[in-house]
C-alpha cells in the first residue's frame, strides 16, 4: 500500500453486510467520501461512497455478496472493481485499497486500484 493510506475507522465499527461512510484524502489532497462495506464473507473494500448515477451515498444502500446497491434507483456495484452490475448507472465508481493494521481500517484514496481488480480472477 502506498503511503497515501490513512485510518478512518476501525473494523468493529463496520455493520456486518453494511457500510460505513468515512472520509480520507484524496489524489488532490482533499477529502472524498468513501464506504467501508463488510460482504456476506466478512471481508472490508473501500469504494467511493458516491454513486455515478446521481450522487448519493451508497454506504446508505444495501449490500448483498459482493456488490453494494445503491438506495435510490438500485445501480448496483461489484465491491472489487467499481463497475456496475445493475442499471441505471453505467459507469464504474472508484475502488480504493484498504488494509488492516490490527483493529484499525486504513485506506488510501489516492489511487482508484479497480481497473487492476478487473485483470485479476474473480473467486
Amino acid at each position: 500500500m502506498s503511503s497515501g493510506a490513512v485510518r478512518v475507522c476501525s473494523a468493529a465499527d463496520v455493520p456486518e453486510l453494511g457500510a460505513l461512510r468515512v472520509e480520507a484524502p484524496g489524489p488532490r489532497g482533499d477529502l472524498v467520501p468513501v464506504a467501508v462495506v463488510r460482504d456476506s464473507d466478512g471481508q472490508l473494500h473501500a469504494i467511493s461512497d458516491t454513486c455515478s448515477h446521481q450522487a448519493v451515498s451508497l454506504s446508505e444502500g444495501d449490500v448483498e455478496d459482493c456488490r453494494i446497491e445503491c438506495w435510490l434507483h438500485g445501480s448496483a456495484f461489484d465491491l472489487r472493481t467499481g463497475r456496475p452490475s445493475a442499471l441505471p448507472a453505467v459507469h464504474p465508481v472508484p475502488v480504493y485499497a484498504l488494509t488492516l493494521d490490527g483493529d484499525d481500517v486504513l485506506v488510501d484514496a489516492t489511487t482508484d486500484v479497480g481497473a487492476r481488480a478487473e485483470s485479476q480472477p474473480q473467486s
